[in-house]
């Protein structure tokens, strides 16, 4: 059985810093295009950030210059790493591996 599974979320106040990992039972290569989405309590769930086959990377508005999505390519491990967090932040982050496979989510809790 193939899975995702995220780790990482937490309470943290504004300003500060979170790194969410996304690890898939069988492992993520290169050849796995891997898709960070945000889900606010109420809301839709959203794209924050993009990595894909070729290593491109994608984000959206509100997080460029703060979030950045990388590989551990050792590991087979995509990470987030979210710095100077706002409370605008707070969702849950799921991990979506080759646009089939959803993890359960983490939660991110930013405090002003």
């Amino acid at each position: 059985q193939v899975y995702v599974v995220e780790s990482g979320g937490g309470l943290v106040q504004a300003g500060g810093s979170l790194r969410l990992s996304c690890a898939a039972s069988i492992g993520i290569s290169r050849l796995n295009a891997v898709g960070w989405y945000g889900q606010a309590p109420g809301k839709e769930r959203e794209l924050v950030a993009r990595i894909t086959t070729g290593d491109a990377t994608k984000y959206a508005d509100s997080v460029k210059g703060r979030f950045t999505i990388a590989r551990d390519n050792g590991a087979k491990r995509v990470y987030l790493q979210m710095n100077d967090l706002k409370p605008d932040d707070t969702a849950s982050y799921y991990c979506n591996v080759s646009n089939s496979l959803w993890g359960q989510g983490s939660q991110v809790t930013v405090s002003s």
